[in-house]
């Protein structure tokens, strides 16, 4: 697709459904949705590059991105600047790049690509600033949605779904 160069993902509420399970050594571990997993393999065989970034440090993050085969940015405290230094390093241009999130910590980032894009739960100011806001909330299929809307054609600066505020 020769709009999308990359597409940058939040972990925690947008590959899962922002819940956490802590168990008493201290453990977590976090629901994630086998059909997300699909459309990272779809989506990669479209030729487009994916990449995890998460504030967290958190060797679920880890997991996931490798069982995805994908790279990821973890313990990211300014995601604009982390993303923006990685665009520039890689000759990335800004306005083909998707990042999909659903947090106020995700605000800054999503100003910077040309494609935010907001999970249905997903805050109040981040659905401002998307300009596509999915049907599926985090951690149920919200990937697979942006998979099917990127592989109908339809990702175009004049065709934005937008879903209900």
């Amino acid at each position: 697709m020769k709009d999308i160069n990359l597409i940058l993902y939040d972990f925690d509420g947008v590959m899962t459904d922002n819940r956490v399970l802590l168990v008493e050594d201290g453990k977590e571990a976090v629901f994630v949705n086998r059909a997300d997993g699909l459309a990272v393999e779809m989506i990669k065989g479209l030729g487009i590059a994916q990449m995890i970034v998460s504030t967290e440090t958190n060797r679920v993050v880890e997991a996931r991105a490798k069982k995805l085969g994908i790279p990821f940015l973890q313990a990211v405290k300014d995601k604009r600047k982390a993303v923006a230094e990685y665009l520039n390093g890689n000759n990335i241009n800004s306005s083909k790049v998707i990042f999909v999130g659903n947090d106020i910590n995700d605000k800054d980032v999503m100003r910077l690509v040309g494609w935010p894009v907001a999970v249905a739960d997903a805050h109040k100011e981040i659905k401002k600033i998307a300009k596509v806001i999915l049907l599926a909330k985090g951690g149920y299929g919200a990937i697979r949605e942006l998979m099917d809307y990127i592989q109908s054609g339809r990702f175009h600066q004049d065709n934005v779904r937008r879903g209900k505020d």
